[in-house]
């Protein structure tokens, strides 16, 4: 038996009580839950619609009509569905809570206390956008990009490029006297084009700033002040810095200091019999000299009073001054007068000295000098016909680019164990190498006469 059959049972009993006790009886009395469903059904409305419209769900509604009041929360959420229901189809909510209580068999107990249950919020509409909008919506967006665009590229082509210089770290900047180049280095905006102006160059130094803004660039320097003007250009928009880096780098100019020289060898108008002839002096504020010999004319005559052929005069050769401040310079002079030149090189670009010797070569006897010249080379000596002692008996092997003076009153023989790089210099006059292959070869020096060669082993 349904909830509802059971509430006309009880319905029906009211009515046989009432006729007992001798009421007359009047029309029929239909259940609540067929109250509540007639009167939804005159309102004409269905379940959800009074869902909607009562905040009651629809379930508990659809319960009331049935008469099954176990699928509601409870005695007093079913007093207040009822209450809200029956206001919501135009009944007398006390008559119909009445009713509920005599088809249940309640007494006429006081009414609970009556908790509203919360009502069902209504399910939040979905957002429905029609052409129209979306059309709108998307004009708008496409305005805002087209202006935020146009707003940027206004700030761009507004806004010159930046320029700072991190090295050197100030505007000016004193180095070492000795410095003759400088890297600057900066940062500006990534690509731009940082031009360096010098004063007096047409055209000034270029750069391009790297992805990062970073930029570098090699000055050449100069003694005194030297000025550089710096800007950053975009090459895009054409713009430049607002403000040049002005740069001042001063390299400190050294006083030049005048060098002094003295000769202590040869004495001015000097006679030797042999061609080595070595200039010996000192001087300051130089770094090196440098001895130079121009033949002057012969010592004597030949027979018949023809002048001696002039020999080539022996290249200009150069020393370093010691720190003591002396130095000493080699010559190899043929017979003849001579006119030695000694110069100076001045350290700070002071103005060279330069000094002179005139010395006569009258030859006494036979000086030899011999150079090896691309490699080693084996030698053996004779002066006079007798074995050099610093050579030996079995003879030496000197290193590439030895130098060798041998001195004799009449004869020099020499054995050489290779021929073509054996150079020979007799009484100051080149002779160069007198043999073509590398062969071993002796040759004999007597002058005037001609060197020979011979079969001194």
């Amino acid at each position: 038996m349904t909830t509802r059959d059971q509430a006309r049972l009880r319905a029906a009993e009211v009515r046989s009580e009432a006729a007992s006790r001798g009421v007359p009886a009047g029309p029929p009395l239909a259940s609540l839950p067929e109250r509540l469903l007639t009167a939804r059904e005159r309102k004409g409305v269905d379940l959800f619609r009074a869902e909607r419209d009562t905040k009651i769900r629809a379930r508990y509604l659809a319960a009331l009509e049935r008469g099954d009041y176990r699928e509601l929360p409870g005695a007093v959420y079913t007093k207040g569905f009822l209450r809200n229901y029956a206001l919501y189809l135009g009944l007398d909510p006390d008559e119909v809570l009445l009713q509920w209580r005599r088809e249940r068999g309640d007494g006429p107990a006081a009414d609970p206390v009556l908790v509203v249950p919360r009502t069902v919020t209504a399910p939040r509409q979905g957002i429905t956008i029609s052409p129209k909008v979306f059309g709108g919506l998307l004009l708008a967006l496409v305005v805002i990009v087209v202006v935020g665009y146009v707003a940027t590229q206004l700030v761009r082509f507004s806004k010159p490029p930046t320029i700072t210089l991190t090295d050197p770290g100030s505007a000016v900047v004193t180095v070492d006297a000795s410095v003759t180049s400088y890297t600057l280095r900066g940062s500006s905006t990534p690509g731009a084009t940082i031009s360096i102006t010098i004063p007096g160059r047409d055209q000034p130094i270029q750069v391009t700033a790297a992805a990062d803004g970073t930029w570098t660039s090699d000055v050449q320097l100069r003694r005194g002040r030297n000025q550089f003007s710096v800007t950053a250009t975009d090459p895009e928009t054409g713009k430049q810095s607002d403000t040049p880096y002005a740069l001042v780098i001063n390299v400190p100019i050294t006083a030049a200091v005048t060098p002094t020289l003295s000769l202590d060898q040869p004495a001015d108008g000097a006679k030797f019999q042999t061609s080595a002839v070595v200039v010996h002096g000192s001087a300051t504020n130089a770094t090196q000299v440098t001895v130079s010999a121009a033949f002057s004319g012969p010592a004597t005559t030949t027979t018949g009073g023809k002048p001696a052929p002039s020999p080539a005069p022996p290249a200009a050769q150069t020393a370093t001054v010691g720190s003591d401040g002396t130095f000493n310079v080699p010559l190899t002079l043929a017979a003849g007068k001579w006119t030695l030149t000694v110069s100076t090189t001045a350290t700070g670009g002071g103005t060279p000295v330069t000094m002179t010797r005139a010395v006569t070569v009258n030859l006494q006897g036979v000086t030899l000098v011999v150079s090896i010249k691309g490699g080693s080379a084996w030698l053996k000596v004779w002066e006079d016909g007798v074995l050099d002692p610093t050579i030996g008996a079995g003879g030496k092997t000197e290193p590439n680019n030895k130098v060798l003076t041998f001195s004799a009153t009449n004869t020099i023989e020499v054995r050489t164990g290779k021929s073509s790089i054996t150079f020979f210099t007799l009484n100051g006059q080149s002779l160069g190498s007198l043999g073509a292959a590398a062969n071993p070869e002796t040759w004999l020096f007597d002058p005037p006469a001609a060197p020979k060669k011979t079969n001194h082993t």
